[in-house]
């Protein structure tokens, strides 16, 4: 066979290629080596294929191959292939079962579907699943946190504070609830009737029910014709004219406007002579002022129909001027007061007029203080 080959010019590559067998199983065919055949049951195709394709004779050659090599296979199939069948005969189950196939190895059933399950995948499967489930979740209910609106309940129904409408009521109320956005600091101190949060009742001074105007001239019922007559003098009345002119521009600048409130309470202020800590806190206990005030600096308590307390360090320091009036001091030496009731009245209860001879700064500060009034009231 292998003189045959190399006669038609072939080599095992080519063999392999056009037969389409291995060339290791040519060249095993041509040495006669058997070990190279993974099973037997191939040997006998592989060798009538390369004979007929090398132009020799099937039978012979294989009949050759097996005496040189003394391969043999049962004596069932020798008997199937020398034997030539008989026509019109049919073999039976039972030979067919125990002939070639009982004896022949043939390919392995698949495996079922449920032994390939590899249970790594399975699990890594599982888990991918389940995480994309959760990421969907989270992300639906994400977005129904974000759109929901949710609508709280009012504590208490608005209702209307005050009546301002003189014409029904008489006259303005004397207090009305102004809240102070800038003054809404915490939460104001539960009450068994209300829930308001740093709402401030500023005074408002009461309308009076006829407004005081001063009159520049006298009524005109007291006017007698009959004690002046009309004078010839040109020059007389030119000048009653330029006097008239000159008293009524003097009493429109320097004249009272007119008034339609009473007077408000007196305004109380805190001087601080020399620097002190103060708090000044709401009768709802929100907090209107902290600061470490320098000498000489003042604060204006803001009017309000519940007085306002005073928390102070350095008490020997802080004063209270109530219509510019010096009142105090809160404590001797340097202490900490607190509770101290900042209205006009309950100041002037507690506490005396300032002796100015026994502060020198206190003294200073409110000289200096009236000398800016005076200044003020002589400018306008």
């Amino acid at each position: 066979m292998r003189g045959e080959r190399a006669t038609l010019g072939k080599s095992l590559l080519d063999v392999q290629r056009e037969l389409h067998i291995r060339a290791t199983y040519i060249a095993a065919i041509e040495s006669g080596d058997l070990s190279a055949f993974e099973a037997a049951s191939f040997v006998a195709g592989y060798v009538r294929s390369y004979a007929r394709y090398l132009g020799m004779d099937p039978d012979w050659s294989y009949a050759k191959f097996c005496a040189e090599t003394g391969f043999a296979i049962s004596s069932d199939l020798q008997r199937s292939t020398t034997s030539s069948p008989r026509i019109g005969a049919q073999p039976s189950t039972g030979d067919f079962s125990q002939g070639l196939l009982a004896r022949t190895k043939m390919a392995e059933e698949p495996d079922p579907f449920w032994r390939r399950l590899d249970p790594v995948a399975m699990g890594s499967t599982a888990v991918m699943i389940l995480l994309i489930a959760g990421l969907g979740f989270g992300g639906w209910t994400v977005l129904r946190e974000v759109q929901r609106v949710n609508l709280a309940p009012a504590d208490q129904p608005p209702s209307v504070l005050s009546d301002l409408d003189p014409i029904t009521s008489g006259a303005a109320p004397r207090m009305a609830a102004i809240e102070e956005p800038s003054l809404r600091v915490g939460e104001a101190r539960n009450t068994s009737n209300t829930n308001a949060q740093g709402v401030v009742r500023n005074y408002r001074p009461e309308a009076l029910e006829t407004p005081v105007v001063v009159s520049r001239d006298g009524p005109i019922a007291a006017i007698n014709p009959r004690e002046s007559e009309p004078s010839l003098d040109n020059s007389g009345i030119s000048s009653a004219i330029e006097m008239a002119l000159a008293e009524a521009s003097t009493s429109a600048v320097s004249g009272e406007s007119v008034r339609v409130t009473h007077d408000g309470p007196p305004e109380v202020e805190i001087l601080a002579v020399r620097p002190s800590w103060i708090r000044v806190r709401a009768a709802d206990g929100t907090v209107l002022f902290e600061k470490v005030l320098d000498a000489g600096e003042r604060f204006r308590v803001p009017p309000s129909e519940s007085p306002a307390t005073l928390r102070a360090g350095n008490s020997g320091s802080v004063y209270m001027l109530v219509d510019g009036q010096p009142f105090g001091p809160t404590a001797p030496g340097a202490q900490v007061v607190d509770q101290i009731a900042l209205s006009p009245e309950a100041v002037s209860e507690r506490f005396t007029l300032a002796d100015l001879s026994d502060d020198q700064a206190l003294r200073e500060f409110v000289n200096v203080a009236e000398a800016g009034t005076d200044a003020l009231t002589q400018t306008d």
